[in-house]
């Protein structure tokens, strides 16, 4: 199994590198009841290699439906993605699916882990599915440091159901991680977990970044878990309505992007 996931070698922990993602003019529109309904009116956007962007907005802005396009796993009706330099937009459906295996990693609301697994089984699943035995070697040891970054070391022989809500979180987001891709895209994953929990999450997404240099794209409603990240892209109506920069900092008090909210009137 390669490694071509590998986070790059130009980006410094804690820095940012070049541009990774780029979306130019996103519009995406659905079919409801024989009428088109347009979801993203236009949409732009450049992430650099080792950024926490978060994409902010209420429900229903179109903040969810963008990183699916961001992250290939659905296409625009027109404009371009470009995933290190790579159009996934109009590339094949081999291309892109090789490239987002080989480049992104996703952590959801919904955690699918496999109930009868180990949480080690469960972080090592993507390398038993390629056919990789994740108990040798380099894969073990990825496996070991993703379970670490996560703070669940002491807890690989336990089974979902042994584990808290922000527990089994973790374990997602550490089999997201294991491969090291570079770029971690994450749809509301505090979203059904308490505050005190949902801070570790982010944090362990935080250290992703900072640590190891992983980008990380981050779709949330909450100004609090939006604090974490150096930028903020608020989307409203479908469009990007602010960027609000943040800045790479230990604190991540929410005051100032509330404040900053409140005057904007969003």
């Amino acid at each position: 199994m390669t490694f071509a996931s590998d986070v790059r070698s130009d980006v410094q922990p804690g820095g940012h590198g070049p541009v990774i993602l780029e979306a130019r003019d996103l519009r995406k529109s659905y079919d409801l009841g024989g009428q088109p309904v347009e979801v993203l009116h236009g949409v732009s956007l450049g992430v650099l290699a080792g950024e926490f962007v978060a994409i902010m907005g209420p429900s229903g802005s179109g903040k969810s439906t963008l990183l699916q396009l961001l992250g290939g796993l659905d296409s625009p009706t027109s404009g371009d993605v470009f995933l290190d330099g790579v159009d996934i937009a109009h590339s094949s459906d081999d291309e892109t699916t090789r490239l987002r295996r080989e480049r992104t990693g996703f952590v959801f609301q919904s955690l699918n882990l496999v109930p009868l697994l180990t949480v080690a089984e469960n972080v090592a699943l993507p390398y038993t599915l390629a056919g990789t035995d994740p108990k040798r070697g380099e894969a073990a040891e990825r496996v070991r440091e993703a379970i670490a970054l996560v703070e669940l070391e002491g807890k690989e022989r336990h089974r979902p159901d042994l584990l808290s809500a922000g527990e089994q979180q973790r374990v997602a987001i550490a089999r997201a991680l294991m491969l090291r891709p570079a770029l971690v895209f994450a749809d509301e994953p505090t979203g059904n977990l308490d505050y005190t929990t949902g801070l570790e999450i982010l944090g362990a997404l935080w250290r992703a970044c900072v640590e190891r240099g992983q980008t990380i794209v981050l779709v949330t409603h909450d100004a609090k878990a939006a604090a974490f990240a150096d930028r903020i892209l608020f989307v409203q109506d479908g469009t990007i309505r602010e960027e609000i920069v943040l800045g790479r900092r230990e604190d991540h008090s929410a005051a100032p992007l509330i404040t900053r909210l409140a005057a904007l009137g969003l």
